[in-house]
């Protein structure tokens, strides 16, 4: 015997397959909203958790590191839970590409793509009034056009992942810097 799920009463009733369309939308109720197809339910943890089966101590950690070797061979192409959360907990991106004659920053939207705000010394407006486009002035000027830029987005909190083997430090270090000290908050 399989159940049917009442969305009006949100009790579970035996599933007679003998009723025909008619007599089971009049035992169920004929409201037509969409609201009311989906069942309301209410969970009680309590009563499980006083059970003699379940100890009130054991708790099962979330898993957030990476899949073990033998996992990964099976699904080569699934992404761990960190993988396919990650972008949604830290939704602002900051890059910063250093070349021999500029520095480029930018806040990125990561599930969007969408750029928040930009700051270059390439940009005409700043060229030209600074002596040098790579110093350590060129870096905190950088540093706070990206912080206001992105206040001015309501952006308050961005993220930054350093490449593989990249410190913080030296020029990378004095843009980070600068942008947290006009307001913005790294989130690690």
């Amino acid at each position: 015997m399989s159940c049917l799920v009442v969305s009006s009463t949100c009790s579970l009733l035996p599933f007679d397959s003998s009723l025909t369309g008619s007599t089971r939308s009049s035992k169920l109720g004929s409201s037509l909203s969409w609201q009311s197809s989906f069942p309301k339910f209410s969970i009680d943890i309590g009563s499980v958790i006083s059970s003699p089966i379940v100890k009130k101590d054991s708790f099962i950690q979330a898993a957030w590191t990476r899949r073990s070797r033998g996992e990964a061979a099976k699904r080569p192409n699934k992404k761990s839970w960190k993988q396919r959360t990650d972008m949604y907990m830290r939704p602002f991106l900051l890059n910063v590409f250093f070349s021999r004659k500029f520095i480029h920053a930018k806040v990125m939207h990561r599930p969007t793509s969408k750029v928040i705000s930009v700051a270059t010394t390439n940009a005409r407006d700043i060229r030209t009034n600074i002596p040098s486009l790579v110093d350590d002035e060129a870096c905190r000027l950088i540093g706070k056009l990206i912080a206001e830029r992105s206040m001015e987005a309501d952006v308050y909190a961005v993220s930054y992942e350093p490449r593989k083997g990249e410190r913080i430090e030296g020029k990378l270090g004095i843009v980070i810097d600068t942008i947290k000290e006009h307001g913005i908050i790294f989130v690690p």
